[in-house]
């Protein structure tokens, strides 16, 4: 006897399930990148390399875990969109929680990964560092499908459906590719050069990871917290989406800013609170990519559009490490790459001024109508009432 399709995502259930499987996927990939840079300046010193050498390491990891459908590619795409199918009405809170597994990864690994530097080198210490990421084999085997209504009866036909590249013809989801790969290009910099930039201001390694630590700490905090507000639907997620994006470049410009308006006794507290700033904008953002999905292109094209948007974010993943080790090999140190990667990002969000519900534009409102199934959710927009001239307890609905 088959079993009958849910009426719609159950929201609970196995999803925290998949919700805590998706938390380590996290936690083992992106946070582990994080801590990585801590080891670039003895790679660099081992093979002889500049920084921008270096930072290939990185970038090419980035790009081949996302774009190349490798690596950690072949669980966090599938985790992340799986749960997503999971969780309707607290879908921003659960794929937020999930998240943070990044920034308590980082926190763990940061002063972890320079322990293991100073016992083992880099060389025992990336060869430990992979056997934990064998941690990730059991996680997939706990991503257990789910038939929703809307599904389609056949598996998609042809190398473009089964891709999804024909999501590209939506305007809304073009305009989220195009901000979402500027984004990208000075997203995942942090990632990489965060710790050498410390380094180079005289913090010790110890201090370098401290400063990789806040970081990860407020970026953690800020993905539950902005997951709930998110899922509440006060504000359009893609207005949070823009406003957390050009939160992000700003605090990515402060930290590059830090080493030129600060003193020398005083720069190392501003570097912790700009990083703790740029941690918080970064993990209020992180969700919400994955978050407004759903309404962009529907619940049944949620897995291919989770995919789509780490191939975009490496697209600017793969070249935004290396030129920021560029700059700071032409120019002595990373002041110019943060500012490059700031822009990027502000450049992006600006981008997604574009996307359906980010500007207020109040007019008198229709019953909203539910979409077919395959045309995507409704992203949630507020109900404002306002009251009228001629009766003051009398209302007007409108969409802003």
């Amino acid at each position: 006897m088959m079993n009958a399709k849910p009426a719609g995502p159950p929201d609970g259930g196995w999803g925290w399930v998949v919700a805590a499987a998706t938390f380590v996927v996290n936690a083992l990939s992106y946070g582990l990148l994080r801590s990585l840079g801590l080891a670039l300046p003895d790679l660099a010193d081992h093979f002889d390399r500049t920084a921008q050498d270096t930072a290939w390491v990185s970038a090419l990891a980035l790009a081949v875990q996302q774009a190349a459908s490798s690596g950690w590619a072949l669980v966090f795409a599938p985790a992340v969109g799986t749960l997503s199918r999971y969780f309707s009405r607290r879908r921003v809170f659960a794929v937020g929680l999930a998240l943070t597994g990044n920034g308590a990864s980082s926190l763990l690994l940061a002063p972890a990964l320079q322990l293991l530097l100073h016992t083992f080198g880099w060389r025992g210490a990336l060869l430990l560092l992979g056997a934990i990421t064998l941690h990730l084999t059991p996680c997939g085997a706990l991503l257990r499908p789910l038939a929703l209504p809307g599904d389609s009866p056949v598996p998609p036909q042809g190398p473009l459906a089964a891709l999804g590249l024909g999501l590209f013809t939506r305007r809304s989801f073009l305009v989220f590719a195009l901000g979402t790969a500027l984004v990208g290009g000075g997203y995942f910099v942090p990632y990489v050069h965060l710790a050498p930039h410390a380094l180079d201001q005289g913090l010790r390694g110890y201090g370098a990871a401290l400063v990789v630590a806040v970081a990860a700490v407020a970026d953690a905090g800020a993905r539950m917290v902005c997951g709930w507000l998110a899922d509440q639907g006060w504000v359009p997620l893609t207005r949070l989406l823009a406003v957390f994006g050009g939160l992000t470049g700003l605090g990515l410009l402060a930290v590059g800013l830090v080493p030129v308006v600060g003193t020398e006794q005083g720069w190392g507290g501003s570097l912790l609170a700009t990083a703790g700033a740029y941690g918080l904008s970064a993990g209020g953002f992180a969700p919400l990519v994955f978050g407004v999905l759903p309404g962009l292109v529907g619940i049944e094209g949620v897995v291919q559009a989770t995919g789509l948007v780490m191939m975009l974010m490496s697209l600017g993943g793969l070249l935004g490490p290396p030129l920021s080790g560029f700059l700071r090999d032409e120019t002595g140190d990373f002041t110019t790459s943060f500012l490059v990667c700031g822009s990027l990002v502000l450049s992006g969000s600006f981008i997604y001024m574009g996307l359906p519900g980010v500007l207020p534009c109040c007019h008198p409102a229709s019953s909203p109508a539910t979409p077919p199934p395959k045309t995507g959710e409704l992203l949630p927009i507020p109900q404002v009432a306002l009251l009228s001239p001629g009766n003051a307890h009398s209302t007007l609905d409108t969409t802003c």
